[in-house]
């Protein structure tokens, strides 16, 4: 166990240094050491590339790399790579996948690109005037970043507009520099926040040392960008008759299914308790996507779930619609996703999961993460609605809890085919293996 005291200058060390340190106070140092040495890419500049991703390095985590096919968007037909841990969202949004292509597949539209940033500021001054002033400032401000947004207004990007907000009603003395931006497809963060750092010192001199003011002077608390973006929009939805779902489940009619789905999501529209989860199954999908594609899925995240509470309480993402004998299921989702800068071109395998998909745009990802948190959500729902979510969740955990048990791959073949005709549990499990090392395999 790690002495628990302050330390001084680990960040200094190197990486076999680190290493030593934290093996030197843990059991078998020396096999830990070797452990997560295997973990290290066998090429060393990849390694190095990898450990200059962050701080403090000692090895790679990984994570499955999975894809899902069957996947029809707009009528294009792609297979999708997603990123992982968890049991059975792969298969979910490759089964939703496969069912709805055989129905015209998803569609999505792309409703608006545009992320946001503001300068937070204090000041006890005139804001009327700065009002009347702000066209002269607005110029400066933007004549201050023209370096900046040269090479993005060449491709169709840059600033979009400005305004100044009173937040006073909020909190004392408080005022924002709200800035719209449209960074095309990046997802802008270092070009925004690099902007929003050159306006705050524009505005703070424009207000201080201009002369055009009185009073005490303007001070900048920050300037950042904001992760919620509700007008970087993309809906996504499925349709078909009703009566296409006779299929779906040996036990329920179409009618029946439907009906069930439906009270499902409204369920989710008014209780928080189910909203979350609900929404978590979209994110299992995004997330995933995300993940694959090197982009910061807890940005996403983060403004999902503001967007799902932006009436006052925390409600589901998606919304159906049941008329005339038509189901239709859509998704809105506010996603801040980019496929150049950052990770995207950087890491060898989000550079393999764009070529995968195509070497899509910005607008073209944010669809194509959409569609699969829509397809987890239907699959997640289905199987709810249905049989029930653990069947077919257990039995794609059946995996991971053989391992627990150091289970031999004789032992695997033998659990794979018990438990398909039985329920999947730890306490299951552990009863066939014990059965089986004891000479008594079951049928």
């Amino acid at each position: 166990m790690i002495e628990k005291k302050l330390i001084s200058g680990f960040s200094k060390l190197t990486k076999d240094q680190k290493l030593s340190f934290i093996a030197a106070q843990m059991p078998n140092g020396e096999h830990i050491i070797s452990e997560l040495k295997s973990f290290w890419h066998q090429d060393a500049s990849v390694q190095k590339m990898f450990d200059e991703f962050s701080e403090n390095t000692l090895t790679n985590y990984f994570f499955p790399y999975g894809v899902a096919p069957n996947v029809m968007i707009n009528g294009n037909i792609m297979m999708v790579p997603m990123v992982i841990e968890e049991s059975s969202v792969i298969a979910a949004a490759a089964n939703s996948a496969k069912y709805w292509a055989g129905k015209g597949g998803f569609h999505s539209e792309i409703l608006s690109t545009v992320k946001n940033g503001q300068v937070h500021f204090i000041w006890k001054g005139d804001f009327r005037r700065l009002k009347e002033l702000f066209p002269q400032l607005k110029d400066q401000l933007l004549q201050r970043t023209f370096p900046i947004t040269a090479n993005m207004q060449k491709r169709g990007g840059g600033v979009l507009d400005m305004e100044l907000i009173d937040m006073t009603s909020k909190l004392q003395d408080y005022y924002q520099l709200s800035v719209k931006f449209d960074t095309r497809d990046s997802m802008g963060a270092n070009f925004i926040n690099s902007c929003l750092e050159e306006y705050a010192s524009g505005l703070r001199a424009f207000v201080n040392d201009s002369g055009l003011f009185e009073g005490e002077p303007l001070q900048v608390i920050m300037s950042i960008l904001s992760n919620y973006t509700p007008e970087c929009t993309v809906r996504t939805w499925v349709e078909c008759d009703v009566k296409d779902f006779a299929d779906i489940d040996d036990s329920l009619t179409a009618e029946d299914f439907v009906w069930k789905f439906e009270k499902a999501v409204q369920i989710a529209r008014v209780d928080v308790h189910r909203a979350a989860t609900h929404n978590k199954g979209i994110f299992n999908g995004v997330d995933a996507v995300a993940l694959a594609t090197g982009n910061d899925f807890r940005a996403i995240e983060a403004c999902g779930h503001a967007w799902a509470a932006r009436d006052g309480q925390y409600r589901s993402l998606t919304e159906i619609k049941v008329e005339g004998g038509r189901f239709h299921y859509s998704l809105t989702l506010p996603i801040a996703i980019g496929t150049v800068g950052g990770l995207t071109s950087l890491h060898p395998m989000a550079r393999f999961s764009l070529h995968l998909l195509g070497n899509p745009s910005a607008p073209e990802l944010m669809q194509i993460a959409s569609v699969i948190g829509l397809a987890n959500n239907f699959g997640a729902i289905k199987s709810l609605t249905t049989k029930g979510i653990q069947i077919g969740h257990m039995k794609m955990h059946l995996l991971n809890i053989l391992n627990m048990f150091n289970a031999g791959e004789s032992e695997k073949l033998l659990a794979v085919e018990y438990f398909k005709h039985h329920k999947v549990s730890h306490n299951a499990v552990a009863g066939f293996l014990s059965s089986i090392r004891n000479g008594h395999v079951k049928n």
